[in-house]
């Protein structure tokens, strides 16, 4: 049952950020921005996982692009990824942005941008589509500069935005660490 779930947790993901979405408005009417600023990440970061992730597209296009045909990533790296590595840092951003200072909520945004920033560089860099770029254009650029903007506004401070920037950063070198060793270290 677990690799059923590990091989097919972005349809549920896809469908659960479609319901989130949804509800904000009701869930959140009376959230202050930082901390909406902060929750919307979680519905467009699931949608975006379906373009990403759908059919194993990002999987596929990172050993065969970058890994030379080799399984530098598995399903369940990817699962770990992206279920406690983005869907978890979200919510424990919420969580620290609420419980502690607004500013922590750059955490997930952070997340977005820096993501945005992957795939815009990696469409320079290889001159081609990757799986996730609509989305990280379209929905990760401008709902991560309002939410930039929301949480500046709340006060976060530059320990917030390094802090945030630190994080993002690492989960995405992360990936890029994963990818290295899976390929023997011939990316």
């Amino acid at each position: 049952m677990l690799g059923r779930l590990v091989a097919n947790w972005v349809y549920g993901g896809a469908l659960a950020g479609l319901l989130l979405a949804a509800l904000t408005p009701l869930v959140a009417a009376d959230w202050p921005a930082f901390l909406v600023a902060a929750w919307v990440q979680l519905p467009l970061y699931m949608i975006h996982q379906y373009e990403e992730h759908d059919d194993d597209r990002f999987r596929r296009f990172v050993n065969r692009t970058l890994a030379g045909g080799r399984e530098a990533l598995t399903q369940a790296d990817v699962f770990v990824i992206n279920v406690p590595g983005v869907w978890g840092v979200i919510a424990a951003s919420c969580w620290l942005a609420w419980t502690m200072r607004p500013g922590l909520a750059l955490v997930a945004v952070y997340l977005t941008l820096v993501n945005a920033v992957a795939h815009v560089g990696a469409w320079v860099a290889l001159r081609r589509y990757n799986p996730g770029l609509v989305t990280a254009i379209v929905g990760f650029v401008p709902v991560g500069g309002w939410a930039w903007a929301q949480v500046a506004a709340a006060g976060a401070g530059l320990a917030d935005h390094l802090i945030g920037l630190t994080v993002a950063v690492g989960v995405h070198a992360a990936i890029v660490v994963r990818v290295f060793r899976g390929s023997g270290g011939r990316t």
